[in-house]
């Protein structure tokens, strides 16, 4: 969503810039095109390839989570890093971005500042949460950083990366504009009912660790309530239909949709989280790795919470059910307190909106860019114009 977003960024940006501006996509390279002063190509999946990137390595294919299951997939994963590496070397690009995917994304800023290619990390590694001195490949080989939690300027300025806070995308997101009604018809909804979104990740691995307990709280909480289950472009309907079994599960193609008539969810820690306080719905946070993959990464971790909203919050606004406490019984039991109006419901409610408003970039001046891709192209494009 990330690079989709930037590349229609840049693209808009690029029509009020000089003719020969080229650059990259994410997280590889691009050339000069007669149609446009901008050309794409990297790593993407289908929204990529709609905002015109051409994917030479699908994000599907590097879709891996957790320290012991990536070690399975290395050989895989070397294979397209050294594909991706080799087109950079014949399309000779102007400038690259890497977006997010640390593990894989130095490494290719690494090759880049060899190659003399100036390099941007948008939505860049969290490193302030585990691996601080990790910090140092971006000072050694990236030159912008823009990041997207208000935290983190201040965190890598302080440790020489040259950071600059644009807002996180979510932010701006408008509110779905498809009538309750209307979705509940779409998808055969009991409208009578309250809905429940549950999102248990965007990767097969961490679906398959977080689903089955998600599940397991929804038949505890039974048939009082609508389950819907938004398919996330990384995964097939097919596999998800697999594990929802014979449980009146509703899978919807559109988490936001879903979350925005929803009346609380369950979600796994990652964007997910954010998504949902952008759209004003209470949620439990759980999550869930192999023991070894908790075990190797646990004495890592350096921030005491592990939702992404609490963080940002800094105080408690969702509770966190994470490995051994992720429970049925607990989620059930946590969702029972935010379901129905009262104090808890509200508190949850008031911080949510705490978060959205940090998430925003402070007041651009008059007639500048507002939305975080819009700020981040602006200030791409400016590095462009000194090549």
């Amino acid at each position: 969503m990330y690079g989709a977003q930037l590349i229609d960024a840049l693209q808009r940006a690029a029509e009020r810039k000089p003719a020969e501006l080229r650059s990259a996509g994410q997280p590889g390279a691009a050339v000069p095109t007669q149609a446009s002063p901008l050309s794409f190509f990297g790593v993407g999946g289908d929204r990529m390839r709609a905002a015109g990137c051409d994917t030479v390595v699908d994000a599907k294919d590097l879709a891996v989570v957790g320290i012991t299951e990536i070690l399975s997939h290395l050989p895989k994963i070397l294979g397209l890093y050294r594909h991706l590496i080799a087109e950079a070397d014949k399309r000779k690009p102007d400038l690259a971005i890497v977006i997010d995917s640390p593990a894989f994304n130095w490494r290719v800023a690494r090759q880049m500042k060899r190659r003399g290619v100036p390099t941007v990390y948008y939505v860049a590694p969290q490193f302030w949460a585990w691996r601080q001195g990790r910090v140092r490949l971006l000072r050694d080989y990236i030159d912008k950083a823009l990041v997207i939690f208000p935290f983190e300027e201040k965190f890598y300025r302080d440790r020489g990366v040259d950071a600059t806070f644009v807002g996180h995308p979510l932010a701006e997101l408008p509110h779905p504009t498809v009538a309750r009604d209307d979705y509940a018809g779409q998808f055969h909804l009991d409208r009578q009912k309250q809905w429940i979104t549950l999102m248990p990740g965007s990767r097969v691995k961490e679906v398959r660790m977080n689903l089955p307990t998600i599940l397991e709280s929804a038949a505890q909480l039974g048939p009082a309530y609508e389950y819907l289950l938004p398919v996330a472009p990384t995964l097939d309907r097919s596999f998800l239909l697999n594990l929802t079994g014979s449980q009146k599960i509703t899978l919807v193609p559109d988490a936001l949709a879903a979350l925005w008539h929803s009346r609380a969810g369950i979600v796994a820690s990652g964007t997910a989280t954010v998504e949902a306080a952008m759209m004003n719905t209470p949620f439990v946070m759980v999550y869930r790795v192999s023991t070894l993959t908790y075990m190797l990464g646990k004495p890592r971790v350096k921030v005491p919470r592990f939702a992404m909203v609490n963080l940002i919050a800094e105080e408690e606004v969702v509770p966190e059910l994470v490995q051994h406490d992720f429970t049925a019984a607990r989620v059930g039991a946590r969702l029972k307190e935010i379901l129905p109006d009262g104090p808890p419901r509200d508190r949850m409610l008031e911080g949510l909106a705490k978060v959205k408003t940090r998430l925003r970039a402070p007041q651009a001046a008059p007639g500048a860019a507002q939305h975080p891709a819009d700020r981040a192209a602006e200030i791409i494009l400016g590095l462009l114009a000194t090549r």
